[in-house]
């Protein structure tokens, strides 16, 4: 463990963000430095594929750590807090690399064990970046024969998710969606300005922009499935540059989120329809436009009974949680599990002695993370390998 937190304090006090992370991958590849695997550099990214190969033949497993930090201050007051102004790990990327780091050296101890193969994927870019998407797009699962010729296809994915709102030594998870889809909406009202005082000569579009929130919130409440749900948030409207002169255009920009593609789609079309009546009606007019992100994270039902299985027999009875519901956050981690079976686990994280309930929540400026927990997620990304590739384990 000692390897793996310094691994961690490190990578926390140095944070980067995006796609291009030099000083991540450096210090990831100088921890890999000696094991016994085949590592890609990828070129769009600063991701790296990292291949174990077993002493024998078969399948190929794949586990995920993502490596990316916020663009946000940090107040934590930890000793290793970050010295990277505006930069901040503050959603435990920089453990979950570290956890990987540590089972890659766990199971290159065990490769004799192997009968197959073991790709360690870090990925950046996670955080809006869609990092694992370039990752994808630049041949992340064309994985070639085994020496002897059989294939060795990736049968399973797996990514961990370290969080401060469950506590150390618990697990949780669910089969279906997970986590929820991420699209940006940004409507723009265009009127007629004027001055003022004399709003009748003019076709005002704030009081238009204003409905269409409030439309945007009953549409959601009244057009959408209680149990197959959507939240629409508008987070900015901007119009306007002085007191006494009516703009001619307002600005609407938020986030919209889903659990299926049913639901997503049906809130794009609604968006637009309520956007474009409602100014049409005022004699204006609303441009629409939604820009696509993250899919909905979806578990696959046999890899995620299989995932809680795993975990409680590491952390014992009642540890491993079937969640009942999904949460509305995103994870690029979707488009692995579109093309491959697999799931996403959520790790407990909460620090010790502190109410999971209160605990600064993941993305803030003072989140911490139980730095032990990390122990839980080293053994479960090396169980899950092996047992996925038929290793039994007492």
């Amino acid at each position: 463990m000692k390897t793996t937190v310094a691994l961690r304090r490190d990578l926390h006090k140095w944070p980067e963000i995006g796609n291009t992370l030099p000083k991540t991958r450096e210090r990831v590849l100088t921890a890999l430095e000696g094991l016994p695997l085949d590592i890609k550099l990828h070129e769009t990214t600063s991701g790296i594929a990292a291949m174990l190969t077993g002493d024998k033949p078969g399948p190929t497993v794949m586990l995920r750590g993502d490596m990316d930090a916020l663009p946000m201050p940090e107040d934590t007051g930890l000793d290793f807090a970050s010295q990277t102004d505006g930069c901040m790990h503050a959603c435990g990327h920089d453990t979950h690399t570290s956890m990987l780091v540590s089972a890659a050296k766990l199971l290159s101890d065990r490769r004799g064990e192997i009968p197959g193969r073991v790709l360690f994927m870090f990925q950046p870019g996670e955080e809006g970046y869609h990092g694992a998407k370039f990752m994808l797009d630049e041949g992340l699962l064309d994985v070639a024969k085994n020496k002897d010729g059989s294939e060795s296809p990736i049968t399973a994915a797996y990514a961990l998710h370290i969080t401060s709102s469950l506590p150390a030594g618990i697990v949780g998870t669910r089969s279906g969606p997970l986590m929820a889809s991420s699209d940006v909406v940004s409507i723009k009202i265009t009127g007629k300005g004027g001055h003022a005082s004399e709003p009748f000569r003019t076709l005002d579009p704030i009081p238009v922009a204003c409905e269409i929130v409030q439309a945007l919130q009953m549409m959601i409440t009244r057009r959408i499935e209680t149990f197959d749900p959507a939240v629409v948030t508008i987070t900015k409207l901007v119009a306007g540059t002085t007191t006494n002169v009516i703009p001619e255009s307002a600005l609407i920009e938020g986030t919209i989120r889903a659990v299926s593609e049913k639901t997503r789609n049906k809130v794009h079309d609604s968006i637009r329809r309520v956007a474009e009546g409602i100014a049409a009606a005022y004699e204006m007019q609303a441009v629409v436009e939604i820009r696509i992100g993250y899919p909905v994270t979806v578990n696959d039902a046999p890899s995620t009974d299989f995932a809680l299985e795993v975990a409680e027999s590491i952390l014992g009875e009642g540890k491993a949680v079937r969640m009942p519901s999904p949460v509305m956050g995103a994870e690029d981690f979707s488009y692995v599990l579109n093309k491959i079976p697999g799931a996403m686990v959520f790790l407990g994280g909460t620090p010790e002695g502190v109410n999971p309930a209160t605990a600064a929540p993941n993305h803030s400026n003072r989140v911490m993370f139980e730095e032990s927990a990390m122990a839980h997620g080293v053994a479960l990304y090396a169980s899950l390998a092996l047992r996925t590739l038929g290793v039994t384990l007492n």
